[in-house]
């Protein structure tokens, strides 16, 4: 095999290292836009800026411990942006970003695939549940 041994026998073959730079950065990037809080975050940013209890509001479920680290996560990952209006109290909107408005579209379209196929899955899920394993 041509490449040089690495650590363990695993032989690395010259020119091909970026694949695994690659893949995790892919794989950094797709935990957070697939986490299921980020997609439900950013579904619905998607119709304009929102204040954080409105967003709280609106996904059931989620704590204000959960709330936070998705929304400073996609801030950091330039997918949002936080607004703070200096006023009395002070009001912090949360919106996306160009970036963040183009993840939008494909967060929509998976929402809409869950939606069309959310009985045949369920279904899917019980036969698979009733057969003895």
């Amino acid at each position: 095999m041509t490449g040089q041994a690495a650590q363990g026998g695993t032989f690395l073959i010259q020119g091909h290292m970026h694949l695994s730079e690659d893949c995790t950065r892919v794989s950094s990037i797709l935990a957070r836009v697939g986490d299921k809080w980020t997609v439900l975050v950013v579904a619905l940013l998607g119709d304009g800026p929102k204040r954080f209890n409105e967003i709280k509001r609106m996904v059931g479920g989620i704590s204000q411990r959960m709330l936070t680290l998705t929304l400073r996560g996609l801030e950091r990952d330039g997918l949002v942006t936080r607004t703070v209006f200096p006023i009395i109290p002070p009001r912090v909107d949360y919106a996306l970003t160009d970036l963040g408005r183009s993840l939008w579209n494909p967060v929509e379209a998976l929402g809409l695939w869950a939606r069309t196929h959310g009985a045949e899955i369920e279904a899917a899920r019980q036969r698979f549940d009733s057969t003895p394993r």
